[in-house]
C-alpha cells in the first residue's frame, strides 16, 4: 500500500471514529463496568457502550487485523496500526476486551482447522463467548509441562479430572482453553490443549481475594468432566494435535505476554506526568522529575511495543522477545502506580470513599504486585532473556 493510499485511510478512518464513537467511549475507563467483555451473560453498561461494541462489530474493528471470513475487517498490518494511532488520539476505550482476543485467537490463526476458525473466531469477534484459560495449577506455575490434570481416554470423549489456579475470571467465563495431559508418561508429548463449556457438569470455580480487595484470579476444579472429541464436523475440541499441546501453549504464550506487557502503547504504559500535576496541584520538583522520566521511558517503550508488533507481523522477531516485553511492561506499570500514590500523597492511601473510588488508587496499586507473577515470573522472564537474547550460560 502506497503512502498516499495509507494516509487516504487515514483520513477514512478519523470521519468513521468521529462519527461511531460516542464521546462517552472516550474516557479513561475508570472502573470494570467501563471495559465489555462480551459472553453469553453479558450486559452493557449505558448506551454508548453498546452503540461503540456494536458499530466496531459490524465493521470488524474488534479484531481489525483478522481476515473477513472470521469476523475481521481483514486490514493490512499498516492500516491496523493507522487504527491503534487514530483510536489513541480521541482516546478511544476497546470496543471489546477478550482473553479470545489477546490468546486464543492468535493460536486458531495459526494452528486451528477451518472449521474452528469459521466457529470460534466469529464468536469471539462478535463478542458471543468469553473465554479463560486454564494453563496453571497448584504446583505448577512456572514449570507448566509438570501440570497433572488428567483427560482420560473414553473413546470418543475424555472424561477430565483436575484442578487450575489464578484463571482470570473464571466464574464470569462461558468456555475454557484448557491444557490436560493426555499420556502420562510423556512429560512435553503428552499434554492436550484442549476447549470446552465452563457449564459443563463437573465444571466449578472460587474466586481467590487478593490484598487489593478484590480479585479476577480463581480456583477452577474438574470433576469427572466429559469433554467430546469434536464439536461438528472439522471442529475437534483439541486445537493442533492430541498430545501435541505444548506446541500449542507456548505459541499462546507469546501472546499472553505481549497483552500483559501492554506493548500496544495502551493506558498501562500511558504518560501520567501532566495527569497527575493538574489532578493533584503543585508537586515536589524531586517527584516531577520522576514523573517527566517515566513518560520518557513510557513513549520509548510505545516505540519498542510498535516495532515489536511489526516485526512479529513480518516472522522477524526473536521467539524470547515477548518475554522482554512482558519484564520491561511489568516494571513500568509498577513504576506508574508507585509514582500514582506518591503523587497522591496521604489521600492516595484511602481505602473505601466516593472520592477515591472506592480506594482506585491504593486498590490498583495493590494489584500491580501481581503483574512480576502473572504470566510467568519475573524471575523466568530474566531466565529467558539471559539464556535466549543474551546468550549467558545457564546457573
Amino acid at each position: 500500500m502506497s503512502d498516499s493510499d495509507l494516509e487516504a485511510f487515514r483520513a477514512e478512518t478519523r470521519a468513521w471514529l468521529d462519527a461511531h464513537c460516542p464521546p462517552e467511549m472516550r474516557e479513561p475507563v475508570r472502573d470494570e463496568d467501563d471495559i465489555y467483555w462480551g459472553g453469553r451473560n453479558a450486559s452493557f453498561k449505558n448506551d454508548a457502550q453498546k452503540a461503540w461494541f456494536e458499530a466496531c462489530r459490524d465493521k470488524g474493528y474488534t479484531v481489525p487485523a483478522w481476515p473477513k471470513a472470521y469476523g475481521g475487517a481483514g486490514l493490512t498490518p499498516a492500516q491496523a496500526k493507522v487504527l491503534r494511532e487514530e483510536m489513541s488520539r480521541i482516546g478511544a476505550r476497546p470496543p471489546l476486551s477478550s482473553f479470545g482476543i489477546w490468546m486464543l485467537g492468535p493460536a486458531l490463526l495459526h494452528f486451528g482447522t477451518e472449521g474452528q476458525k469459521q466457529r470460534f473466531l466469529n464468536e469471539i469477534a462478535r463478542g458471543e463467548i468469553r473465554w479463560c484459560q486454564g494453563y496453571s495449577e497448584p504446583g505448577s506455575g512456572s514449570d507448566l509441562v509438570s501440570l497433572q490434570t488428567f483427560g482420560e481416554d473414553k473413546g470418543d470423549h475424555w472424561v477430565v479430572n483436575g484442578q487450575k489456579i489464578w484463571t482470570s475470571y473464571a466464574d464470569k467465563a462461558d468456555w475454557i482453553f484448557c491444557l490436560v495431559r493426555t499420556d502420562k508418561a510423556n512429560k512435553y508429548q503428552g499434554i492436550t490443549f484442549m476447549l470446552y463449556d465452563m457449564a459443563s457438569e463437573g465444571v466449578s470455580t472460587k474466586p481467590i481475594l487478593l490484598i487489593s480487595g478484590n480479585s479476577p484470579f480463581c480456583e477452577t476444579f474438574f470433576d469427572d468432566v466429559t469433554v467430546p472429541k469434536n464439536y461438528g464436523e472439522d471442529v475437534p475440541a483439541y486445537v493442533g494435535e492430541v498430545n501435541r499441546g505444548w506446541d500449542v501453549a507456548k505459541y499462546l504464550l507469546g501472546h499472553e505476554r505481549e497483552m500483559i506487557s501492554g506493548a500496544d502503547g495502551g493506558d498501562r504504559t500511558s504518560a501520567i506526568g501532566a495527569a497527575l500535576t493538574r489532578a493533584n496541584g503543585e508537586i515536589d520538583p524531586v517527584l516531577r522529575a520522576e514523573l517527566a522520566q517515566f513518560d520518557v521511558d513510557a513513549l520509548a517503550y510505545a516505540a519498542m511495543g510498535e516495532k515489536f508488533l511489526d516485526e512479529i507481523k513480518v516472522g522477524k522477531a526473536h521467539p524470547a522477545q515477548p518475554n522482554m516485553m512482558k519484564y520491561a511492561g511489568t516494571e513500568l506499570n509498577k513504576r506508574r502506580h508507585e509514582l500514582i500514590m506518591a503523587a497522591g500523597g496521604s489521600h492516595a492511601l484511602e481505602w473505601e470513599s466516593e472520592d477515591t473510588g472506592g480506594g482506585k488508587p491504593s486498590r490498583n496499586w495493590l494489584r500491580t504486585k501481581a503483574n512480576s507473577i502473572e504470566g510467568g515470573t519475573s524471575e523466568v522472564m530474566l531466565n529467558v532473556i539471559s539464556k535466549r537474547i543474551l546468550g549467558l550460560p545457564g546457573a
